[in-house]
């Protein structure tokens, strides 16, 4: 008989849960796991109370592929692995980061190049078993070029500097209802500011078409393709595919980059889920 597989990917914001045995999958969604502003305790909570009563018999899992943000620090590793293994007894657990999560999900068993697009961002090369090489994951305060905190970041300069035309202005006043003030608040003093950011790309999806946010969009997400892409020499061999929920809400915005640099463009995903699970049958 088939093992039970809990199949885990978890960014800053949310994380996705599958539970994968008998011919049978049960998902659920959850709030994300970063080990940075997570304690062991804390995830154990969150496994209690939010993953067991979503996916019934997630409990039994023999095999846990978990796949997160902050995995690449062998502390943080430490950290997770003694929370499941609190929760999840018996399980066999397989810990890697979600970089490894979006090229197995993106490329399956073939080479090509891997990006994220979300919350955060990266980039890598996949030799179709294991990544190769990457540039820097230096976060949302110094890079993360692209994801939904930089493009926030951008809106939140426009609302500031106050270079919003009047007809944005009064969209972005009625939308969010917050002032000067309080966003410097949110941004320098409270936790989570990356998810703070981000939540404010929503604006540049609600209001396409208008010229100062198709600049905010395109400058953006070009200055992933520059600080990035353009740093790998295969990226004119092979196809570069994309996952995230930016990446997959301006997928017309990397087709046209794409073209504009003569790259492949290969798949456009809003979640890696369907891959790993398909790369973990």
């Amino acid at each position: 008989m088939a093992s039970l597989k809990l199949i885990a990917e978890s960014g800053a914001t949310k994380a996705e849960w599958c539970l994968v045995g008998n011919g049978k999958k049960k998902s659920v969604t959850t709030q994300g796991i970063s080990p940075y502003f997570f304690t062991e305790e804390k995830i154990i909570d969150l496994l209690q109370k939010e993953l067991l009563p979503g996916v019934p018999g997630a409990a039994q899992a023999e095999i846990i592929h978990y796949y997160g943000t902050g995995m690449r620090n062998p502390e943080n590793v430490t950290m997770v692995r003694k929370a499941f293994q609190k929760v999840f007894k018996k399980a066999k657990i397989d810990i890697n980061d979600d970089m490894l999560a979006a090229a197995r999900a993106l490329n399956g068993t073939s080479k090509g190049l891997a990006c994220n697009l979300g919350t955060g961002s990266f980039c890598c090369y996949y030799n179709g078993k294991k990544i190769v090489r990457q540039t820097p994951g230096i976060g949302y305060v110094l890079g993360d070029e692209g994801s939904g905190a930089y493009l926030g970041k951008k809106v939140l300069q426009y609302y500031l500097y106050n270079t919003f035309d009047e007809d944005l202005r009064y969209k972005f006043d009625d939308k969010y209802k917050t002032n000067p003030v309080e966003v410097l608040e949110n941004v320098y003093r409270k936790p989570l500011a990356n998810r703070y950011l981000a939540n404010f790309a929503k604006f540049l999806a609600d209001n396409r078409g208008h010229y100062m946010i198709e600049n905010i969009i395109e400058d953006g997400i070009n200055d992933f393709f520059f600080s990035h892409l353009c740093k790998y020499n295969e990226i004119w061999t092979l196809p570069v595919s994309f996952i995230g929920s930016i990446a997959f809400g301006f997928k017309d915005v990397l087709k046209e980059l794409c073209g504009s640099y003569e790259f492949e463009l290969g798949k456009v995903l809003k979640s890696p889920m369907i891959g790993l699970v398909e790369y973990h049958s």
